[in-house]
């Protein structure tokens, strides 16, 4: 899909975000590393990008992978029509890759050319694909004003320590404890120069952003509690987790298209408020031949059912025009998008009539469109 129209970040400050993606996935097993799996057909790394992408207020996007993995990713950029996105060569372990991502805005010799240097940079892993951008304006506005902001969980285990001998040696108290998550933000010459500073045993054997702005920089982070889809694809079995959510997100939202006429706008408006209830319905009344600015906002918030109302004799053109704005969307490139167009058969239109030849066309066109990820179903209702 195609990002939304630059707006103004959180507090007024320039923002980008770093997004490590160079693991190799040990824990999932297989040989593929769990960033670039398939979830629903498309790479777990790319919804996580897609996440970053809709915030108009983000200005670059960096995915850091390894060496091996490069062109796989400038692949899915291409293929997903990723827009503001920079691939940049990981390191050998978590901090030195993000230390790598964060060098494309201050060294020339991570990039071709050197992006603009944010106020404030997002980091984020590229295996939770499922943040939204409230908790992401939540640290940004906290790491603007405390310097260094994180996510963080309650812990749903007991965290213990074991003696040397294989015994239990201390417990910590739960209550007092947190999991720290993703997003994370920091005044971006804050976290660069905590890794200009930090030692070869922390690049190699740390995982804590935050603990290194405060390690070296004494900024403490602020504390932001985040929402309980942070979580992060770990094992195989996350990944069938991950799938059930999209597939759940996929049914909750329908876009209920008509156009201006007072008969089908009374119909879309009906139509809608019987569905509340059940799923999120957006409900627009247009004529998709003169305005597609409310149905590109609607692309914009990955809405993937749509139903069209509409009176005319198989309304061919206006239905070409909707599959070609979704097509250029980018939508269908992630999930299925299904279109019902209902067919208004109303007495004082006499002209509407539905043939045989009118069904083989319909069925033709639902056959392509189907090769876009498209599915076009028909609907006829005789109003009395």
């Amino acid at each position: 899909m195609e990002p939304r129209s630059r707006g103004a970040a959180p507090g007024g400050v320039s923002v980008s975000a770093v997004l490590p993606a160079g693991g190799s996935g040990e824990r999932l097993g297989g040989a593929t590393p769990k960033q670039f799996c398939a979830v629903q057909g498309r790479p777990l790394v790319s919804y996580a990008v897609r996440a970053m992408e809709r915030i108009s207020w983000i200005s670059d996007i960096i995915v850091v992978v390894s060496p091996e993995n490069i062109e796989t990713m400038k692949t899915i950029i291409e293929k997903y029509g990723h827009k503001r996105v920079t691939v940049v060569e990981g390191g050998i372990t978590r901090h030195r890759s993000i230390f790598n991502g964060l060098k494309v805005f201050a060294e020339n010799e991570f990039s071709s050319h050197l992006l603009q240097k944010p106020e404030v940079v997002i980091i984020h892993d590229a295996v939770r694909p499922f943040v939204e951008e409230d908790i992401i304006s939540k640290v940004v506005m906290a790491a603007k004003e405390h310097g260094a902001a994180g996510a963080i969980r309650p812990l749903v285990s007991t965290v213990i320590a074991s003696a040397a001998d294989g015994c239990l040696d201390h417990s910590l108290e739960r209550a007092r404890y947190r999991a720290s998550e993703m997003p994370q933000a920091f005044l971006f010459d804050i976290i660069y120069e905590a890794y200009q500073q930090c030692t070869d045993y922390d690049l190699d054997y740390g995982t804590e952003c935050l603990h290194l702005a405060l390690k070296y920089c004494k900024t403490k982070a602020k504390l932001v509690e985040g929402t309980a889809d942070l979580w992060k694809v770990t094992y195989k079995r996350d990944l069938y987790a991950a799938e059930s959510i999209i597939k759940d997100n996929l049914s909750q939202q329908v876009c209920v298209v008509t156009n201006v006429k007072e008969t089908l706008a009374q119909v879309g408006f009906l139509l809608p408020e019987s569905l509340k209830s059940q799923i999120k319905v957006e409900a627009i009344s247009i004529s998709l031949s003169k305005n597609d600015s409310c149905l590109q906002n609607i692309f914009s918030g990955q809405c993937y059912n749509f139903v069209c109302v509409n009176d005319k004799r198989w309304a061919i053109q206006e239905t070409q025009e909707l599959v070609d704005m979704l097509e250029k969307s980018n939508i269908p490139l992630l999930c299925p998008v299904v279109l019902i167009l209902v067919h208004l058969d109303i007495p004082e239109n006499n002209s509407f009539s539905i043939g045989m030849e009118d069904l083989t066309t319909m069925k033709k066109f639902a056959r392509e469109t189907k090769k876009k990820n498209i599915l076009v179903y028909g609907l006829l209702i005789q109003c009395k």
